[in-house]
Protein backbone atom coordinates (compact mmCIF):
# COMPACT_ATOMS: atom_id res chain seq x y z
CA UNK A 1 0.00 0.00 0.00
CA UNK A 2 3.04 2.25 -0.36
CA UNK A 3 1.57 4.37 -3.16
CA UNK A 4 -1.56 5.29 -1.22
CA UNK A 5 0.55 6.53 1.68
CA UNK A 6 2.78 8.48 -0.69
CA UNK A 7 -0.02 10.37 -2.37
CA UNK A 8 -1.77 11.04 0.92
CA UNK A 9 1.47 12.44 2.34
CA UNK A 10 1.89 14.56 -0.77
CA UNK A 11 -1.65 15.85 -0.32
CA UNK A 12 -1.03 16.64 3.35
CA UNK A 13 2.19 18.44 2.52
CA UNK A 14 0.35 20.49 -0.08
CA UNK A 15 -2.45 21.15 2.36
CA UNK A 16 -0.08 22.49 4.99
CA UNK A 17 1.81 24.88 2.73
CA UNK A 18 -0.74 27.50 1.85
CA UNK A 19 0.72 30.46 3.75
CA UNK A 20 0.73 32.91 0.87
CA UNK A 21 -1.38 35.78 -0.42
CA UNK A 22 -4.24 33.67 -1.70
CA UNK A 23 -4.97 30.10 -0.63
CA UNK A 24 -5.77 27.68 -3.46
CA UNK A 25 -8.39 25.29 -2.16
CA UNK A 26 -9.94 22.52 -4.21
CA UNK A 27 -11.97 19.39 -3.65
CA UNK A 28 -13.38 16.52 -5.63
CA UNK A 29 -12.36 13.62 -7.83
CA UNK A 30 -10.04 10.92 -6.55
CA UNK A 31 -9.28 9.86 -10.16
CA UNK A 32 -6.70 12.68 -10.73
CA UNK A 33 -5.41 12.88 -7.14
CA UNK A 34 -2.06 11.19 -7.91
CA UNK A 35 -1.20 13.69 -10.64
CA UNK A 36 -2.62 16.71 -8.78
CA UNK A 37 -0.47 15.74 -5.79
CA UNK A 38 2.62 15.48 -7.97
CA UNK A 39 1.90 18.84 -9.61
CA UNK A 40 1.22 20.49 -6.24
CA UNK A 41 4.52 19.27 -4.83
CA UNK A 42 6.51 20.52 -7.84
CA UNK A 43 4.60 23.83 -7.93
CA UNK A 44 5.31 24.39 -4.24
CA UNK A 45 9.04 23.82 -4.79
CA UNK A 46 9.13 26.17 -7.78
CA UNK A 47 6.89 29.00 -6.57
CA UNK A 48 6.55 28.60 -2.81
CA UNK A 49 2.77 28.46 -3.21
CA UNK A 50 0.79 25.53 -1.89
CA UNK A 51 -2.42 23.75 -2.80
CA UNK A 52 -5.00 22.24 -0.47
CA UNK A 53 -6.81 19.58 -2.50
CA UNK A 54 -9.29 17.26 -0.79
CA UNK A 55 -9.68 13.93 -2.58
CA UNK A 56 -13.32 13.33 -1.61
CA UNK A 57 -15.03 12.18 -4.83
CA UNK A 58 -16.57 14.03 -7.74
CA UNK A 59 -20.04 14.30 -6.21
CA UNK A 60 -18.73 16.01 -3.07
CA UNK A 61 -16.44 18.24 -5.14
CA UNK A 62 -19.36 19.49 -7.22
CA UNK A 63 -21.33 20.26 -4.06
CA UNK A 64 -18.41 22.19 -2.56
CA UNK A 65 -17.87 24.41 -5.60
CA UNK A 66 -21.62 25.02 -5.86
CA UNK A 67 -21.59 26.06 -2.20
CA UNK A 68 -18.57 28.33 -2.87
CA UNK A 69 -16.53 26.75 -0.06
CA UNK A 70 -13.52 26.03 -2.33
CA UNK A 71 -11.70 27.88 -5.12
CA UNK A 72 -12.23 25.03 -7.55
CA UNK A 73 -14.08 21.75 -7.78
CA UNK A 74 -12.86 18.67 -9.62
CA UNK A 75 -15.05 16.07 -11.29
CA UNK A 76 -14.73 13.16 -13.69
CA UNK A 77 -18.45 13.45 -14.45
CA UNK A 78 -18.66 16.70 -16.44
CA UNK A 79 -21.61 19.01 -15.95
CA UNK A 80 -23.79 19.79 -18.97
CA UNK A 81 -23.90 23.35 -20.34
CA UNK A 82 -27.30 24.15 -18.82
CA UNK A 83 -26.11 23.13 -15.34
CA UNK A 84 -22.95 25.21 -15.71
CA UNK A 85 -25.03 28.21 -16.71
CA UNK A 86 -27.43 27.72 -13.81
CA UNK A 87 -24.58 27.55 -11.27
CA UNK A 88 -22.46 30.28 -12.87
CA UNK A 89 -19.58 27.89 -13.45
CA UNK A 90 -16.79 27.45 -15.98
CA UNK A 91 -15.62 23.91 -16.79
CA UNK A 92 -12.61 22.53 -18.65
CA UNK A 93 -10.74 19.21 -18.96
CA UNK A 94 -7.44 19.10 -17.07
CA UNK A 95 -5.99 15.71 -17.97
CA UNK A 96 -7.11 12.36 -19.34
CA UNK A 97 -6.63 8.86 -17.96
CA UNK A 98 -8.23 5.46 -17.86
CA UNK A 99 -10.21 3.18 -15.59
CA UNK A 100 -9.21 -0.46 -15.33
CA UNK A 101 -10.84 -3.53 -13.77
CA UNK A 102 -8.56 -4.95 -11.06
CA UNK A 103 -8.70 -8.44 -9.56
CA UNK A 104 -7.09 -10.42 -6.76
CA UNK A 105 -6.73 -13.94 -8.17
CA UNK A 106 -3.96 -16.27 -7.07
CA UNK A 107 -1.66 -17.30 -9.90
CA UNK A 108 -3.05 -14.82 -12.42
CA UNK A 109 -0.85 -11.90 -13.49
CA UNK A 110 -1.79 -8.50 -14.87
CA UNK A 111 -3.24 -8.65 -18.36
CA UNK A 112 -3.72 -12.43 -18.38
CA UNK A 113 -7.43 -12.37 -17.55
CA UNK A 114 -9.57 -10.83 -20.30
CA UNK A 115 -13.09 -9.48 -19.80
CA UNK A 116 -15.69 -8.01 -22.14
CA UNK A 117 -18.01 -5.16 -21.26
CA UNK A 118 -20.97 -7.54 -21.30
CA UNK A 119 -19.34 -10.00 -18.90
CA UNK A 120 -18.13 -7.18 -16.66
CA UNK A 121 -21.70 -5.89 -16.56
CA UNK A 122 -23.00 -9.36 -15.68
CA UNK A 123 -20.49 -9.58 -12.79
CA UNK A 124 -21.69 -6.26 -11.40
CA UNK A 125 -25.32 -7.29 -11.97
CA UNK A 126 -24.74 -10.41 -9.90
CA UNK A 127 -25.51 -12.70 -12.84
CA UNK A 128 -21.95 -14.06 -13.04
CA UNK A 129 -21.01 -15.04 -9.51
CA UNK A 130 -18.05 -17.45 -9.83
CA UNK A 131 -14.67 -17.03 -11.49
CA UNK A 132 -15.00 -20.26 -13.45
CA UNK A 133 -18.36 -19.22 -14.93
CA UNK A 134 -18.70 -20.30 -18.56
CA UNK A 135 -18.85 -16.68 -19.77
CA UNK A 136 -15.45 -15.87 -18.23
CA UNK A 137 -13.97 -19.23 -19.24
CA UNK A 138 -14.97 -18.67 -22.89
CA UNK A 139 -12.90 -15.47 -22.96
CA UNK A 140 -9.99 -17.16 -21.17
CA UNK A 141 -9.68 -20.73 -22.50
CA UNK A 142 -6.03 -21.09 -21.46
CA UNK A 143 -6.42 -19.85 -17.87
CA UNK A 144 -7.08 -22.07 -14.89
CA UNK A 145 -9.87 -20.15 -13.18
CA UNK A 146 -10.73 -20.83 -9.54
CA UNK A 147 -14.14 -22.19 -8.64
CA UNK A 148 -14.55 -19.38 -6.13
CA UNK A 149 -17.23 -16.79 -5.49
CA UNK A 150 -16.49 -13.33 -6.92
CA UNK A 151 -16.30 -10.56 -4.31
CA UNK A 152 -17.51 -7.44 -6.11
CA UNK A 153 -16.08 -4.11 -4.90
CA UNK A 154 -17.55 -0.79 -6.00
CA UNK A 155 -17.58 2.83 -4.91
CA UNK A 156 -19.71 3.87 -1.95
CA UNK A 157 -19.42 7.63 -2.60
CA UNK A 158 -20.61 9.87 -5.42
CA UNK A 159 -17.92 9.25 -7.98
CA UNK A 160 -16.90 10.39 -11.44
CA UNK A 161 -14.99 7.13 -11.81
CA UNK A 162 -18.31 5.37 -11.22
CA UNK A 163 -19.98 7.70 -13.75
CA UNK A 164 -17.52 6.68 -16.46
CA UNK A 165 -17.51 3.01 -15.44
CA UNK A 166 -21.32 2.77 -15.47
CA UNK A 167 -21.49 4.82 -18.69
CA UNK A 168 -19.26 2.23 -20.30
CA UNK A 169 -21.32 -0.66 -18.92
CA UNK A 170 -24.50 1.01 -20.24
CA UNK A 171 -22.95 1.12 -23.72
CA UNK A 172 -21.54 -2.41 -23.60
CA UNK A 173 -24.44 -4.19 -21.85
CA UNK A 174 -28.09 -3.65 -22.74
CA UNK A 175 -29.04 -5.45 -19.54
CA UNK A 176 -26.99 -3.04 -17.43
CA UNK A 177 -28.44 -0.02 -19.23
CA UNK A 178 -31.99 -1.20 -18.56
CA UNK A 179 -31.56 -2.34 -14.97
CA UNK A 180 -29.01 0.12 -13.53
CA UNK A 181 -27.90 2.80 -15.98
CA UNK A 182 -25.32 5.58 -15.67
CA UNK A 183 -24.59 7.85 -12.72
CA UNK A 184 -22.07 9.10 -10.19
CA UNK A 185 -24.03 6.97 -7.72
CA UNK A 186 -26.29 4.07 -8.75
CA UNK A 187 -28.38 1.36 -7.11
CA UNK A 188 -25.75 -1.37 -7.17
CA UNK A 189 -27.29 -4.85 -7.46
CA UNK A 190 -24.33 -6.43 -5.63
CA UNK A 191 -21.03 -5.53 -4.07
CA UNK A 192 -19.08 -4.16 -1.14
CA UNK A 193 -18.75 -0.36 -1.09
CA UNK A 194 -15.44 1.47 -0.63
CA UNK A 195 -14.68 5.19 -0.58
CA UNK A 196 -12.55 6.69 -3.33
CA UNK A 197 -10.19 5.05 -5.79
CA UNK A 198 -7.97 4.62 -2.73
CA UNK A 199 -10.61 2.59 -0.91
CA UNK A 200 -11.43 0.34 -3.84
CA UNK A 201 -7.73 -0.29 -4.53
CA UNK A 202 -7.13 -1.13 -0.86
CA UNK A 203 -10.16 -3.40 -0.62
CA UNK A 204 -9.32 -5.40 -3.75
CA UNK A 205 -5.67 -5.66 -2.70
CA UNK A 206 -6.67 -7.20 0.62
CA UNK A 207 -9.51 -9.48 -0.54
CA UNK A 208 -8.92 -12.77 -2.35
CA UNK A 209 -11.10 -13.38 -5.42
CA UNK A 210 -12.19 -9.71 -5.52
CA UNK A 211 -12.82 -7.47 -8.51
CA UNK A 212 -13.02 -3.68 -8.58
CA UNK A 213 -12.45 -0.69 -10.86
CA UNK A 214 -9.90 2.08 -10.32
CA UNK A 215 -8.00 4.77 -12.16
CA UNK A 216 -4.96 3.15 -13.77
CA UNK A 217 -2.34 4.96 -11.65
CA UNK A 218 -3.80 3.37 -8.51
CA UNK A 219 -3.60 -0.10 -10.08
CA UNK A 220 -0.06 0.33 -11.36
CA UNK A 221 1.50 1.96 -8.32
CA UNK A 222 -0.18 -0.47 -5.89
CA UNK A 223 0.85 -3.42 -8.07
CA UNK A 224 -2.74 -4.58 -8.41
CA UNK A 225 -3.58 -7.15 -11.08
CA UNK A 226 -5.44 -5.46 -13.92
CA UNK A 227 -7.38 -7.21 -16.67
CA UNK A 228 -7.32 -6.93 -20.42
CA UNK A 229 -10.54 -5.88 -22.15
CA UNK A 230 -12.36 -6.64 -25.38
CA UNK A 231 -13.02 -3.22 -26.94
CA UNK A 232 -15.78 -1.91 -29.21
CA UNK A 233 -13.93 -3.22 -32.29
CA UNK A 234 -13.87 -6.71 -30.77
CA UNK A 235 -10.11 -6.59 -30.19
CA UNK A 236 -8.41 -7.59 -26.93
CA UNK A 237 -6.44 -4.62 -25.60
CA UNK A 238 -4.26 -3.97 -22.58
CA UNK A 239 -4.23 -0.76 -20.51
CA UNK A 240 -1.33 1.15 -22.03
CA UNK A 241 -0.74 4.83 -22.72
CA UNK A 242 -0.98 4.07 -26.45
CA UNK A 243 -4.41 2.45 -25.95
CA UNK A 244 -5.59 5.40 -23.83
CA UNK A 245 -4.33 7.86 -26.45
CA UNK A 246 -6.08 5.91 -29.22
CA UNK A 247 -9.41 6.37 -27.42
CA UNK A 248 -8.70 10.02 -26.52
CA UNK A 249 -7.83 10.88 -30.12
CA UNK A 250 -11.53 10.77 -31.01
CA UNK A 251 -12.41 13.67 -28.70
CA UNK A 252 -13.65 16.84 -30.42
CA UNK A 253 -13.28 19.32 -27.57
CA UNK A 254 -13.80 22.43 -29.72
CA UNK A 255 -17.39 21.52 -30.63
CA UNK A 256 -18.50 20.41 -27.16
CA UNK A 257 -20.37 23.05 -25.08
CA UNK A 258 -18.61 23.29 -21.72
CA UNK A 259 -16.08 20.74 -23.04
CA UNK A 260 -18.64 18.00 -22.29
CA UNK A 261 -16.96 14.92 -23.80
CA UNK A 262 -17.32 11.30 -22.64
CA UNK A 263 -14.51 9.02 -23.83
CA UNK A 264 -15.89 5.57 -22.97
CA UNK A 265 -16.36 2.83 -25.60
CA UNK A 266 -14.61 4.74 -28.37
CA UNK A 267 -14.14 3.14 -31.81
CA UNK A 268 -10.76 1.96 -33.07
CA UNK A 269 -8.96 -1.36 -32.88
CA UNK A 270 -6.37 -0.04 -30.42
CA UNK A 271 -8.72 1.95 -28.11
CA UNK A 272 -8.94 1.19 -24.40
CA UNK A 273 -12.71 1.10 -23.72
CA UNK A 274 -12.88 2.90 -20.34
CA UNK A 275 -10.93 6.08 -21.00
CA UNK A 276 -11.99 9.31 -19.28
CA UNK A 277 -11.14 12.97 -18.80
CA UNK A 278 -11.18 14.79 -15.48
CA UNK A 279 -12.50 18.33 -15.24
CA UNK A 280 -12.05 21.52 -13.21
CA UNK A 281 -15.00 23.70 -12.14
CA UNK A 282 -14.65 27.35 -11.15
CA UNK A 283 -17.07 30.24 -10.66
CA UNK A 284 -17.27 32.86 -13.40
CA UNK A 285 -17.53 35.49 -10.67
CA UNK A 286 -15.36 34.13 -7.85
CA UNK A 287 -15.91 34.98 -4.19
CA UNK A 288 -12.15 35.39 -3.72
CA UNK A 289 -10.70 36.83 -6.92
CA UNK A 290 -7.10 36.65 -5.66
CA UNK A 291 -7.43 32.93 -4.91
CA UNK A 292 -9.12 32.36 -8.26
CA UNK A 293 -6.30 34.15 -10.09
CA UNK A 294 -3.74 32.06 -8.20
CA UNK A 295 -5.60 28.84 -9.08
CA UNK A 296 -5.59 29.71 -12.78
CA UNK A 297 -1.82 30.34 -12.51
CA UNK A 298 -1.43 26.85 -11.05
CA UNK A 299 -3.49 25.27 -13.84
CA UNK A 300 -1.56 27.22 -16.49
CA UNK A 301 1.71 26.03 -14.94
CA UNK A 302 0.38 22.44 -14.88
CA UNK A 303 -0.42 22.58 -18.59
CA UNK A 304 2.97 24.12 -19.42
CA UNK A 305 5.24 22.10 -17.13
CA UNK A 306 3.20 19.16 -15.88
CA UNK A 307 2.81 17.04 -19.02
CA UNK A 308 5.85 14.84 -18.35
CA UNK A 309 4.78 14.32 -14.73
CA UNK A 310 1.30 13.30 -15.95
CA UNK A 311 2.78 10.84 -18.44
CA UNK A 312 4.98 9.30 -15.74
CA UNK A 313 1.75 8.35 -13.93
CA UNK A 314 0.18 7.13 -17.21
CA UNK A 315 -2.22 10.02 -17.61
CA UNK A 316 -2.65 11.68 -21.01
CA UNK A 317 -1.89 15.42 -21.12
CA UNK A 318 -4.37 17.65 -22.94
CA UNK A 319 -3.28 18.38 -26.54
CA UNK A 320 -1.75 21.81 -27.12
CA UNK A 321 -4.63 23.11 -29.30
CA UNK A 322 -7.09 22.22 -26.52
CA UNK A 323 -4.93 24.02 -23.94
CA UNK A 324 -5.07 27.14 -26.13
CA UNK A 325 -8.87 26.88 -26.21
CA UNK A 326 -8.97 26.52 -22.43
CA UNK A 327 -6.75 29.57 -21.93
CA UNK A 328 -9.18 31.59 -24.06
CA UNK A 329 -12.02 30.29 -21.87
CA UNK A 330 -10.23 31.56 -18.77
CA UNK A 331 -9.75 35.00 -20.28
CA UNK A 332 -13.33 35.26 -21.51
CA UNK A 333 -15.27 33.70 -18.64
CA UNK A 334 -13.45 34.09 -15.30
CA UNK A 335 -13.50 37.57 -13.79
CA UNK A 336 -10.26 38.49 -12.09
Amino acid sequence: MKFLKTIVVAGLVAASTSAFAADITGAGATFPFPVYSKWADAYKKETGNGLNYQSIGSGAGIKQIQAKTVTFGATDAPLKAEQLEKDGLVQWPMVMGAIVPVVNLEGIASGELVLSGEVLGDIYLGKVTKWDDAAIAKLNPKLKLPSAAITVVRRSDGSGTTFNFTDYLSKASADWKTKVGTGTAVEWPVGVGAKGNEGVAGNVGQTKNAIGYVEYAYAKQNKLTYTGMVNKAGKTVQPTVAAFQAAASNADWAKAPGYYVILTDQPGEASWPITAATFILMHKTPVDKAASTEAVKFFKWSFEKGAKMAEELDYIPMPEPVVKLIEKTWSADIKS
